[in-house]
């Protein structure tokens, strides 16, 4: 017998054990192949609705807040010290509001679990 055959022969007494094991030959082809799909696509499917689902509830609040902080900075650059200081307590304001709409958010997402 030569090498090849041999390992052809390993190679089939593996996948036999395999499916013994698992009880995979008692599926049939669709049930096979749905549940090779369920178990490669499932988790990363699931991670994305997941992750999809979070945005929806909380919003992108460090976009807005990077974007209040680079109109201070305009603004203090154009105007000076006095200006720049409004800026500042303009910027803060928008992240304590941005804080207490995720605080809020955060309250009805427990209350409905």
């Amino acid at each position: 017998m030569s090498p090849l055959e041999r390992f052809s022969k390993w190679i089939q007494l593996k996948i036999y054990q395999f499916e013994v094991t698992y009880s995979v030959y008692m599926l049939t082809p669709m049930e096979n192949l749905t549940s090779i799909a369920i178990f490669l696509y499932l988790p990363h499917h699931v991670a994305f609705l997941i992750n999809r689902a979070w945005f929806y509830a909380h919003g992108d609040s460090s976009f807005d807040a990077a974007q209040s902080l680079m109109q201070g900075v305009a603004a203090a650059e154009k105007a000076g010290a006095d200006a720049a200081t409004q800026a500042a307590a303009h910027a803060a304001a928008n992240a304590a509001a941005a804080a207490e709409s995720i605080a809020a958010a955060a309250a009805t997402m427990v209350r409905e679990l």
